[in-house]
């Protein structure tokens, strides 16, 4: 990427703010930077998705499976046009690739 860049970094909040992320281009593509606060969520998907948990642990239930614990390094992947639950007792910081 340019160093003359001069797109501005994209900003999203959701669920009274409790969830934030920043937008980037990565080596993979587009990803987002984000901070949940403990809480439970449901997240739903436009394209597939690979979340990677940076700091924190958060459980995940993903469709047609069972709840799941995932911690720093680990990640899992959701197809587009889907919902997923998930839950965390702790701040969690992830980065979430687009695909």
């Amino acid at each position: 990427m340019s160093t003359t860049d001069t797109t501005p970094v994209s900003h999203n909040s959701y669920f009274e703010g409790m969830v934030q992320s920043l937008g980037l281009l990565t080596e993979k593509g587009k990803a987002t930077v984000g901070v949940m606060k403990a809480g439970k969520y449901t997240f739903g998907t436009s394209s597939a998705e690979e979340m990677v948990i940076i700091s924190g642990e958060l459980s995940a239930k993903l469709p047609e499976c069972e709840w799941a614990i995932y911690l720093p390094q680990q990640s899992f992947s959701i197809t587009a046009n889907e919902s997923f639950d998930v839950s965390c007792d702790t701040d969690v910081a992830y980065i979430c690739y687009y695909q």
